[in-house]
């Protein structure tokens, strides 16, 4: 037996040497001896026993120790109310301790110890303690070589406020780490963790989790596939089908980060975030819980109440609702849509600003802005188009579509007023092309409560074969169609017969009612003066009818005069053709702007 080279205490006292050499002599053979000799540092070498005794247990002898019973086998040091020893083995009982170094203890009831293997199997009330870490199991394989504790029925690793526990694992006593397995759960402060399989440093308090995992805080839940959690820096990364769920919110991406120092949340891949009225998407989305901002990158979306923004990049503050998009981009905020190459809004100005390849749209009023540049107001849906290229604003209703361009173009709605009625501004060489109507003038003005369009400094108005020329002309429109058209001091209207002659029409105020886009009844107010062509029933010229007089009173039929009433004091005279001198006869300020006039959209600009 290996006795033969054991120190081992008897009743309290140490044995001499010469006793346990002739001990030796009567149980071993001398071969025994000396190998055991150059082996001496595997051997269980027992220091100290109250009692000391061998006996035999089927037909095999133990060396049976009893009483505060003190064991070492090189560094390592083993305690225990009694124990048998055979071949380098130890069976301990009774408050068993392994001490392996200053911070490495195991504590059990019973004990079985290989020390050839150095393999030690713990069982009942078994503790490990690593330092300030424990941990605590009914029974626990413990590898002295390797520093491993193995365990199967169940463990709970405490380190600090953390509490980890699973039904199996695995313990790395140097690298401080624990591999968890089956019903694992991790207890903190902060937050309590349920997974299938983990990893712990517990060095570093980092956990890592390699199957679908679920972890609960006060107010949020986790779920995540793979990962980590980094409870010493209070930050972690969710992989793999990784979602977020809170009373109030859910967020779910490829990848889910967190990182406490700034209150940062990132979800990468598939990112997708929901709050009460708000909903955001892309491919990476980034909020800063302590700047509450929030930056959405690659197919961004987001939408708050009513209001949607889309593109490629899109920075929010949720401090003020403020934002700024990269990339094409449009905001929906019904009836209105912006569309352009960046978008920056403040909200704390209520102003935003909307640069390259610009549109906007009011769907109610069937508007369309095009531009360089748009500032915009939400408050009162104001918006004014500007920019190197000359800004489009079109008008849609079917094949009567309007087309109007502006050095600069405005629109608002009346915040005073409970409709939607819109107000519309341009200066600076207006154009205006539709089918029944064609404008040139400096400066105009339009609401669509009352569609009227005022259009001001020296305006000329086309429709059908009229020129209407006045200090301020307004068009007033019905459903879409042109119903009045109203001269405003020193009027003049010139409709064409042919390519040679003109009809006139003069006086300080006109108005023109219109019938499926043709004159149909001509007021003159004050000074009003005609020169009209006269026609036979062959529709020959006979002559031209120049008159004057205080208001005239003119009607139309397919777009030629009809009927001429002159009212007080009239002043008329007819003359034949061949006596007409035709350039004498125009009315003073008459000009035929055919150059002027728009007649296709390419005109406008």
């Amino acid at each position: 037996m290996e006795i033969l080279i054991q120190l081992t205490k008897l009743k309290g006292r140490r044995i001499s040497f010469l006793a346990i050499f002739l001990m030796a002599m009567n149980f071993m053979p001398t071969a025994t001896i000396c190998a055991q000799e150059k082996d001496s540092a595997k051997l269980i070498i027992v220091e100290k026993a109250e009692t000391f005794f061998y006996r035999s247990i089927n037909n095999q002898e133990y060396q049976w120790m009893v009483g505060n019973v003190r064991m070492r086998q090189g560094n390592v040091y083993m305690k225990c109310d009694s124990a048998l020893l055979q071949d380098n083995s130890v069976k301990a009982y009774g408050r068993v301790l392994i001490q392996q170094t200053d911070t490495i203890s195991l504590f059990s009831d019973s004990l079985w110890y290989n020390g050839n293997t150095r393999i030690a199997d713990l069982f009942s009330k078994v503790t490990l303690i690593n330092g300030r870490q424990q941990l605590f199991t009914d029974k626990l394989n413990y590898d002295l070589n390797q520093k491993i504790g193995t365990y199967t029925t169940g463990a709970v690793l405490t380190d600090g406020k953390t509490k980890l526990s699973s039904r199996k694992g695995y313990y790395y006593v140097n690298e401080k780490k624990a591999y968890f397995k089956t019903n694992v759960r991790v207890n903190d402060p902060d937050f309590d963790l349920k997974s299938d399989t983990l990893l712990f440093d517990s060095e570093k308090k980092i956990a890592y989790f390699f199957s679908p995992t679920i972890i609960a805080q006060d107010t949020a839940r986790i779920y995540c596939e793979d990962g980590f959690y980094d409870i010493g820096n209070k930050k972690a990364e969710f992989r793999k089908n990784a979602q977020y769920e809170s009373k109030t919110s859910k967020a779910s991406g490829d990848t889910i980060r967190y990182v406490s120092r700034d209150e940062s949340i990132e979800l990468i891949g598939k990112a997708y975030f929901e709050r009460s009225n708000e909903l955001a998407k892309a491919d990476r989305i980034k909020y800063t819980g302590k700047t509450k901002k929030t930056d959405l990158v690659g197919n961004a979306y987001y939408k708050k109440d009513q209001q949607t923004l889309q593109g490629p990049e899109i920075k929010y503050d949720g401090n003020d609702g403020s934002f700024s998009t990269k990339g094409r981009s449009r905001i929906s905020d019904p009836p209105q849509i912006i569309e352009a190459n960046n978008i920056d809004y403040s909200k704390t100005l209520g102003l935003g600003l909307a640069t390259g390849d610009v549109t906007w749209q009011d769907t109610i009023q069937r508007i369309i802005l095009q531009s360089d540049t748009a500032a915009f107001n939400r408050s009162n849906d104001y918006v004014r188009a500007y920019g190197k290229r000359r800004p489009l604003l079109i008008n849609y209703e079917g094949t009567d579509s309007l087309y109007m361009t502006a050095d600069t173009l405005i629109s608002y709605r009346d915040t005073l007023s409970s409709d939607s009625t819109r107000y519309f501004k341009g200066y600076h060489d207006v154009r205006i092309l539709r089918k029944d109507l064609q404008v040139v003038c400096d400066s105009l003005t339009y609401n669509s409560k009352d569609s009227v369009m005022t259009f001001y400094n020296l305006p000329i108005m086309w429709s059908d074969t009229s020129q209407f020329v006045a200090d301020t002309i307004k068009a007033l429109l019905n459903k879409g169609q042109l119903e009045r058209i109203l001269l405003r001091s020193n009027s003049l209207i010139i409709n064409q017969q042919d390519s040679l002659y003109f009809n006139q029409i003069k006086g300080r105020d006109i108005t023109a009612f219109m019938k499926e886009r043709k004159i149909e009844l001509m007021d003159v107010q004050g000074n009003a003066e005609s020169v009209y062509y006269v026609l036979d029933d062959q529709k020959a010229y006979i002559g031209v009818n120049k008159s004057e007089s205080a208001n005239i009173a003119i009607r139309f039929e397919e777009g030629k005069i009809k009927t001429i009433h002159y009212l007080n004091q009239p002043h008329a005279k007819f003359m034949p053709m061949g006596q007409v001198n035709h350039e004498k006869i125009k009315l003073q300020g008459f000009k035929w702007e055919t150059k002027r006039r728009p007649i296709k959209l390419s005109d406008l600009f």
